[in-house]
């Protein structure tokens, strides 16, 4: 994708995304200070890495389409690895790998 340069949120941005309460009933407003920073920190054309909460995602990616920045997102393999346990009970190991970048709606 010949990006050469990755700038993550601020830790208060951060903590933002990774808290959105599930009780809330309007993200848009929620979202403010995270739109504000990537108006400032983006330029046309650049990929911007969205993905977490569905809606907050969708906002997002919408936004950034709107701005004519190019939202992605990571794909990832998924292995599944079964054991049986002394107790005859069964436990589920799921080891994700990163596998590629995917622009939304391609």
């Amino acid at each position: 994708m010949g990006v050469d340069n990755f700038i993550p949120l601020p830790s208060d941005l951060q903590q933002i995304w990774q808290g959105i309460p599930p009780m809330q009933e309007q993200l848009y407003p929620l979202l403010s200070p995270v739109r504000k920073w990537l108006e400032t920190k983006a330029r046309p054309n650049d990929f911007v890495l969205i993905q977490g909460d569905f809606g907050a995602t969708y906002l997002m990616v919408d936004f950034a389409i709107e701005k004519n920045l190019v939202p992605v997102y990571a794909t990832t393999k998924r292995n599944a690895v079964e054991k049986t346990l002394d107790d005859g009970s069964i436990k589920m190991e799921h080891i994700f790998s990163f596998c590629r970048f995917r622009r939304y709606g391609q």
